[in-house]
């Protein structure tokens, strides 16, 4: 009977068209939609406008799921297109789904004042840099180590786009299985064209030639930084690493080659001693900051 016909994966999400794939050894079946997929809609605006993305402030997770539920955001590059209007008439809407009066006292410039820092928000993430670009933009697995090296790789957005797999391959931490899923993501028509609007309505990012040698004292070497720095924050620490030729990453692996432990440094100083890695304290890393330039 229908009740007891097999189910067949479908190729296809129901939801955007984009195709479905299952990578060997893996049990999810995951759309490959990303920037276009309503059913990833919400949670990838949020993720390009978080701090370490695009960095826009003021766009909490209740505007986007207000934008994006009155169908003011479609994908991430309608962001750039909101005007003062379309905010105010989706707070208007918001209020009145949610049986809000509005205050007498709430008019005028008080009134609007949200939305024009929003939009102030908004228009300063529009210079950008490419790994930024990269990060918010969702690809499976390219988190913001990968998004630098991807970045320094290729020089360019569409030197990356064009990659082929094996090329992806070439590019240092980065193996078959993220190269396969960062290709798949630029194969589909509704990701370039997303990327498309977003230069068309603005979104800039410094480029430059590949860069494809790393020099200086710590060429080779995989950093990762834990805990609490006093004279330094962690994302300054980790900039002056990379200048001296360091890959910093999130996670401590038989890869990394140092830790630096700040303050209240947790787990991964354990698993850092559990493996023998070198580990350094704050003062150790000024010292060699100092040593080779970085600071005063």
């Amino acid at each position: 009977s229908p009740l007891h016909q097999p189910f067949v994966m479908p190729i296809a999400c129901p939801e955007c068209g984009s195709a479905v794939e299952r990578p060997e050894g893996e049990a999810v079946a995951r759309c490959t939609g990303g920037l276009y997929c309503p059913a990833q809609r919400k949670q990838a605006l949020i993720h390009f406008a978080s701090r370490r993305a695009m960095d826009i402030e003021g766009l909490g997770e209740r505007f986007v799921e207000d934008l994006v539920d009155f169908g003011y955001l479609k994908t991430v590059a309608d962001l750039y297109r909101l005007t003062l209007d379309d905010l105010l008439a989706m707070k208007r809407r918001a209020d009145a789904r949610d049986g809000v009066t509005p205050e007498t006292v709430k008019q005028g410039r008080i009134a609007t004042r949200w939305a024009e820092n929003l939009l102030g928000g908004i228009d300063a993430s529009r210079d950008t840099a490419l790994e930024r670009v990269l990060f918010a933009l969702g690809i499976r697995d390219v988190g913001e180590a990968t998004a630098k090296q991807l970045a320094r790789w290729f020089g360019s957005l569409d030197a990356l786009m064009a990659a082929s797999v094996d090329e992806l391959k070439t590019v240092p931490d980065v193996g078959p299985v993220v190269s396969a899923r960062i290709h798949s993501f630029f194969s589909q028509e509704h990701n370039r064209e997303v990327i498309a609007a977003l230069r068309a309505n603005g979104v800039r990012w410094a480029e430059g030639a590949p860069q494809r040698t790393v020099e200086g004292p710590l060429a080779g070497k995989t950093v990762v930084l834990t805990g609490g720095l006093d004279a330094l924050t962690r994302d300054e620490a980790g900039a002056h690493l990379e200048a001296l030729g360091a890959k910093v990453a999130g996670s401590v692996s038989k890869k990394t080659s140092l830790v630096v432990a700040g303050e209240a440094a947790g787990s991964k100083l354990d698993k850092a001693r559990e493996l023998g890695i070198e580990v350094w304290d704050e003062a150790a890393l000024l010292a060699f900051l100092r040593g080779h330039g970085r600071l005063p």
